[in-house]
């Protein structure tokens, strides 16, 4: 009996030990304010609970009013220092490679493979980056430009003979088609098999909570992107089984860097960075025209100031039915205006990981080595300090503001040498696609376009319009 009263003794001191270093972990100097939450679990369930809003997420608002803008927590079993702060935050894409390194949670891991462009580091990550960018560079996308903008009337003329479409999943669609020819040739009218719909059941569950049991959102996301995998090295498998005698695509180039003697490059990492590059090309894309779609439909000023811009390109050419140049592209002024209004508000990606290499301290704090550290760019975004009326959606304040790249204000693509090398790409294919709607298209919302946040940019009941040819208007 006393044997079993003493057993019972140590292990409930030993448990309220572990509970208590928990919640006070040790540092050497002083954490940021914050808490734990539960053991393990953290404060996981509140990070992912929904917001309604633009607004920054109330898990972060609420703790910045109670703690300040540095503040710690717990995320899936992992310690985080949360940075609403922008002098952290540059600090930390600065010192990228030296005091800090990309990072994802565990789950972030398993869902993009351990072999992602995001996990590696140092001279691997160099190199398939000057990979990506011989793809995306701005020589490559010059070229690209009358693709783009054929790929965007053709689905845009489609649309209009229509009675209805739900805009999310159709730009996504059209995005997906053309990012998958330029990488892999993929055709998907001529294709037996549907790379597209494992693509759409990872995202469903990306940002969802890490539960791997059938049935969850997670567990879809894992095994759609286990199919999806699997079509992607059967592809490459009957590349290498039939190679073209030019290179016209990613997959020529991966198999040239393969054969090379002491290549770096393995065949997991390929695979791994060209999954993360379909993923990443047409998912957030989409998500950001769907968005700029709904504030065009809710402010008719800006509509037709983007409109005007448009029609101008238009009347400018020598010859009418002439595609965009690059030097059209260029010249979009308040389009780029617009777009980056768009992807501030949009905040697309709620936190950007990063991990402390060794303890470091910053106004009067210290991140212990080992730790995660989450930027937010809402928070950023979202400050009534940086910016006036900081919800509304207004385009006019980007004027004469040149942005190429990130700043302790703006930080939609990303940061320091990790800056997203499809950036280029993005606004591209925005802006190719704002102006083939706006110089021949016009729209009614028919029902939807009410936005959440899990915390990833969610349209829970889609966006639905009807659109039609403003020269059948006309003739009508």
């Amino acid at each position: 009996m006393w044997t079993l009263c003493i057993v019972t003794l140590v292990v409930v001191v030993s448990f309220l030990h572990w509970v208590y270093y928990w919640r006070n972990p040790r540092c050497n100097g002083k954490l940021p304010p914050g808490s734990m939450g539960f053991p393990i679990l953290g404060e996981t369930l509140q990070f992912f609970a929904t917001n309604t809003t633009h607004d920054v997420s109330p898990f972060v608002k609420d703790r910045v009013k109670r703690y300040g803008p540095i503040f710690r927590t717990s995320l899936v079993g992992r310690p985080v220092v949360v940075s609403a702060d922008p002098d952290l935050n540059y600090f930390v894409f600065q010192q990228e490679g030296h005091l800090f390194q990309s990072w994802y949670p565990d789950t972030f891991t398993e869902i993009f493979g351990r072999q992602n462009v995001g996990s590696l580091h140092g001279f691997m990550y160099k190199y398939l980056k000057h990979m990506v960018m011989n793809l995306f560079g701005p020589t490559s996308l010059q070229k690209m430009l009358p693709e783009v903008e054929k790929t965007a009337f053709k689905r845009l003329k489609q649309w209009s003979c229509r009675d209805m479409i739900e805009v999310k999943d159709e730009t996504a669609s059209m995005i997906f088609h053309l990012t998958a020819r330029k990488l892999i040739s993929y055709d998907s009218v001529k294709s037996p098999e549907n790379l597209r719909a494992n693509f759409v059941a990872f995202i469903q569950g990306l940002i969802s909570f890490p539960l791997d049991i059938p049935g969850t959102a997670y567990h879809k996301c894992l095994l759609g992107r286990k199919n999806a995998m699997k079509m992607l090295k059967k592809l490459l498998q009957e590349r290498r089984m039939n190679p073209r005698k030019q290179q016209s695509d990613f997959y020529d180039y991966v198999l040239e860097e393969l054969k090379k003697e002491g290549t770096i490059l393995t065949e997991p990492i390929a695979l791994d960075l060209m999954f993360v590059l379909l993923f990443a090309s047409y998912e957030t894309t989409s998500l950001a025209l769907t968005l700029a779609m709904k504030f065009l439909s809710d402010h008719p000023l800006e509509l037709q100031r983007l409109t005007e811009e448009h029609e101008a390109i238009l009347r400018q050419r020598k010859e009418a039915d002439s595609g965009l140049t690059w030097k059209e592209y260029k010249s979009m002024t308040y389009t780029f205006q617009f777009i980056n209004e768009t992807v501030r508000l949009a905040n697309i990606v709620p936190g950007i990981f990063r991990k402390a290499l060794r303890d470091i301290r910053f106004k009067g704090y210290t991140i212990p080595e080992g730790w995660g550290v989450m930027v937010c760019p809402p928070a950023v975004h979202l400050n009534p300090s940086t910016y006036h009326n900081p919800l509304s959606f207004n385009p006019s304040r980007w004027e004469g503001i040149e942005v190429n790249g990130a700043s302790k204000k703006f930080m939609a693509f990303g940061g320091g040498m990790r800056f997203c090398v499809g950036t280029d790409f993005t606004k591209v294919q925005m802006a190719v696609f704002l102006h083939c709607l706006v110089t021949k298209y016009s729209w009614e919302v028919i029902r939807g376009g009410n936005t959440v946040r899990t915390p990833g940019l969610q349209f829970p009941d889609g966006f639905h319009i009807r659109m039609r040819d403003k020269n059948d208007e006309m003739a009508a």
